[in-house]
């Protein structure tokens, strides 16, 4: 088998669907792998369901189980033309973890330890207004709507528009970074050397603040838009509106805060919280 065309017809299927940059790395990545291991094989297509079952199962993690079975499943649609070859093989069923979150106390260490405004800018997008790493990266000037005090997410995840909030306060952070480091290539915020900065970099100078501020465990970029939904939540803001600002699709992805939030679980009322024992 020619993993090589198979994977550039592959790419260029992705392309036509237009599916987003993320998912067409995170599907050539998981079907490289899997043709790798098949490779003496003459022609993908006779690889059986079962080959591919026993394949999946040696992915321990469930979550890299289901990514690998997303991009094999494209590939054979796509590619091979063969949508149903995975029809029969379950789903495995899905991890239920509580959800980590950046609490209000930590995101407000992380910003006194933070003393570079461009960093503190995004830290705030993040924690403060919900957006996602990718988000605050891909912003531009023209994004940042303060007439209507809104930021407008263009071509967010699943490629899809949205707006969030934009407070006073946040505004006239933006403004004073602006005018410190007059971005220019069309993006908010650069990188040093290049016109866009990137995922990596804002992971780690998290880790240096967070190292100190004194917090001891891991602080990645997705624990701020945690935070975000699960501050707001506690504040009372309607869950509905939660998902929106959030972009999620389904009200049930939003739920998930619910079951995180110290502050509510520890708010509800027991049915004996009132007997004298």
């Amino acid at each position: 088998m020619d993993v090589g065309k198979a994977l550039e017809m592959f790419t260029l299927r992705m392309a036509s669907k237009n599916l987003s940059e993320s998912t067409v790395k995170n599907y050539y990545s998981q079907v490289n792998c899997f043709l790798s291991v098949f490779k003496h094989r003459p022609k993908a297509k006779e690889i059986s369901a079962k080959e591919i079952e026993q394949y999946l199962l040696t992915k321990v993690q469930v979550n890299t189980r289901k990514h690998a079975r997303c991009g094999i499943q494209a590939f054979y649609t796509l590619v091979i033309c063969q949508p149903m070859k995975l029809q029969n093989i379950p789903w495995p069923k899905k991890e239920q973890k509580l959800v980590e979150y950046v609490t209000h106390g930590e995101a407000l260490s992380l910003l006194r330890a933070c003393s570079n405004i461009k960093h503190k800018a995004m830290i705030i997008l993040m924690y403060g207004c919900g957006l996602r790493v990718s988000e605050v990266i891909n912003l531009k000037p023209c994004h940042i709507d303060s007439s209507r005090m809104v930021i407008n997410i263009i071509m967010g995840k699943g490629k899809k528009d949205r707006q969030v909030q934009l407070p006073e306060s946040i505004l006239i952070l933006l403004r004073n970074y602006y005018k410190q480091y007059q971005p220019k290539g069309g993006y908010l915020f650069q990188g040093q050397f290049d016109p866009q900065y990137s995922e990596r970099s804002i992971n780690q100078f998290l880790k240096k603040y967070a190292e100190l501020a004194g917090i001891k465990r891991n602080i990645h970029a997705h624990l701020l838009r945690h935070g975000y939904a699960t501050s707001s939540l506690e504040m009372g803001t309607d869950i509905r509106i939660i998902q929106k600002l959030l972009g999620h699709n389904s009200i049930k992805t939003t739920l998930r805060y619910t079951h995180v939030s110290t502050t509510l679980i520890s708010k509800t009322p027991s049915p004996l919280s009132h007997l004298v024992l």
